[in-house]
């Protein structure tokens, strides 16, 4: 297990969901190696917040982004990742699921840029980056996902124009959007019924995942169309 402060100690947080159990050592240094690039470039393009202390680069983006690792997704599924901005979360769970496929959209060039030398430095070969509107991506997937990017009503719309069955294992997440938000969504979460109704919604405290302070605020979503 690490012991640089990456993840929490079991001892502290036994009873929480530990992403390291699930990483092999390769995956590791990865997602080592992707902290590093991110605190680098972030220095020269605004990926993050300029103002982001690299001391809390680790928790506060990408641990906060394997708390979608917590189901996998499932071998040969798409993905796509509106507004992925430094790769948040597409490349963390592109190096947790390799055998999945990552579409990151954002429409800033200069990101998507970034994003594409990141992710060949890192030598992923499940990633695609596209610089456009995530409206207007033309593409096919079977999950979304997304962090802190837009509302609720407007991420499902996007997906749901996009989306495409696929028959998921039971422990896996099921095919629909994923995504990391903050705050009292009460208002979100039903401006998004109001237009879709026909969608089931879940909300889980990130605090109750991870465990660690920071995320007291934090949750997760999850939006599935109903059967």
């Amino acid at each position: 297990m690490e012991q640089n402060g990456k993840f929490p100690p079991k001892r502290m947080y036994e009873h929480m969901f530990q992403p390291e159990d699930f990483l092999s050592e390769q995956q590791r240094s990865l997602l080592m190696h992707y902290e590093a690039l991110l605190i680098e470039t972030n220095g020269r393009i605004n990926l993050i917040s300029r103002q982001m202390d690299p001391a809390d680069c680790y928790e506060r983006h990408i641990l906060h982004c394997l708390s979608l690792t917590e189901r996998p997704f499932p071998d040969h599924a798409e993905v796509v990742d509106f507004g992925t901005g430094g790769g948040l979360p597409g490349l963390v769970l592109a190096i947790c699921f390799p055998n999945v496929h990552f579409h990151l959209i954002d429409s800033t060039g200069k990101k998507i840029r970034a994003v594409q030398e990141m992710s060949q430095t890192l030598g992923l070969d499940n990633v695609s980056a596209y610089a456009l509107r995530a409206e207007t991506w033309t593409g096919k997937a079977h999950y979304a996902v997304s962090r802190a990017t837009a509302p609720l009503k407007d991420l499902w719309f996007w997906f749901n124009r996009i989306r495409i069955p696929f028959s998921a294992p039971v422990n896996a997440w099921q095919p629909g959007l994923l995504c990391l938000k903050g705050g009292n969504l009460t208002e979100e979460v039903a401006q998004l019924k109001n237009r879709f109704p026909h969608v089931l919604v879940r909300q889980t405290s990130l605090t109750e995942v991870l465990g660690r302070p920071y995320f007291e605020e934090k949750v997760r979503m999850t939006v599935e169309a109903m059967p």
